[in-house]
């Protein structure tokens, strides 16, 4: 490979790659993804500080509503549908009220959720924010709430998930892997979103903290740090950041390996090439970077389905993520919007 870098800072008038990365955005409505992962409820709960408690030196908080929104791999199935793809979503959530808000939220957003499985029983992994403010200011996230733990599922409902996985992967253009750590995306998933790759179709990865059990795909999106987890080194340096993403990526056998780098934009990795730097579009005063993971890879995988080289996936994928980190809580982000910012600012 390549030793010296390549820093990808193109003019603002490249009217070949402008044209192409929106002919690309284009087409995503041709698309089927499927993702297969962790289903999550992000919960925000909304309020006015009112006073000081008496009964402990804390804010008593006046609530005034309560949002629950798809997250995990539901997210990135959302943002694949507000691209505008046919994404189908596989997993597994708790009979619960959260998990039939979710449900709710997907099938209005036109995500497919047949081949989600409700576990009797279960309770749907929720991350609760609390947002608080004073009267007439923005609310800000003061303190978060986990309820979570592996689903639970029998034999009959691991064979089940595991049949309407191969279903779906049988006819989808692109796959993405979501692995929050949940428990849902095992092996024999895994295996067969591996035969479903031989048809020549993109399979991309997001995986916490399990990245090397997913050897052998197309791709992965991990952020610096959990690179820095994954190696387990406190990485220091664009360089040796560079070294160790391609190490990963040769020891992961991935033909590209794309890591976020938050306000330092993005490291792409790809066999046979040197490294491209992306840089950050837009302000670097994110608004919220919550779930915005989910966003990229599902703008970077959706390109790839569509025949994009990975730098150009790698480069709507970084659009995407400047569009969504200025929205408060779980957003996505829509072809209008991508259309509209690669209209208006560098192709860079």
């Amino acid at each position: 490979m390549p030793n010296r870098s390549r820093d990808d800072r193109l003019a603002i008038d490249d009217a070949p790659l402008r044209l192409r990365l929106q002919s690309l955005v284009r087409s995503f409505a041709e698309c089927r993804v499927a993702v297969v992962g962790d289903i999550v409820a992000d919960q925000f709960v909304y309020g006015e500080i009112s006073r000081v408690s008496r009964e402990a030196p804390v804010l008593i908080l006046r609530h005034e509503r309560t949002e629950t929104l798809p997250g995990g791999a539901a997210n990135c199935a959302m943002n694949l549908a507000a691209l505008g793809a046919k994404a189908t979503l596989i997993g597994a959530i708790g009979d619960d009220e959260a998990g039939r808000k979710v449900i709710d939220k997907l099938s209005a957003a036109g995500v497919a959720c047949d081949s989600i499985i409700v576990i009797k029983g279960a309770r749907t992994t929720t991350k609760v924010r609390i947002l608080a403010g004073r009267a007439h200011a923005p609310r800000q996230q003061v303190i978060r709430v986990d309820y979570e733990g592996e689903t639970p599922m029998n034999e009959t409902s691991r064979q089940l998930l595991h049949a309407n996985a191969r279903d779906v992967f049988a006819r989808s253009d692109a796959i993405v892997i979501s692995d929050y750590g949940y428990g849902i995306v095992s092996a024999e998933i895994a295996q067969s979103a591996q035969r479903a790759m031989a048809r020549g179709i993109p399979v991309v990865v997001d995986s916490r903290h399990r990245l090397f059990e997913f050897k052998g795909f197309t791709s992965a999106t991990p952020n610096e740090a959990e690179v820095e987890d994954l190696c387990r080194e406190r990485i220091a340096g664009i360089r040796r950041l560079e070294e160790i993403g391609e190490e990963l990526r040769q020891r992961l056998r991935y033909r590209a390996l794309l890591i976020t780098r938050g306000g330092d934009g993005m490291l792409l990795l790809e066999a046979e090439r040197p490294p491209l730097h992306i840089p950050i579009v837009g302000s670097r005063d994110a608004v919220d970077v919550t779930g915005a993971g989910d966003t990229v890879i599902a703008t970077y995988t959706l390109a790839l389905a569509c025949g994009a080289p990975f730098s150009d996936a790698a480069r709507l994928a970084n659009y995407a993520g400047s569009v969504v980190v200025m929205k408060r809580g779980t957003a996505t982000v829509s072809t209008e919007e991508l259309l509209t910012v690669l209209a208006h600012e560098s192709t860079g």
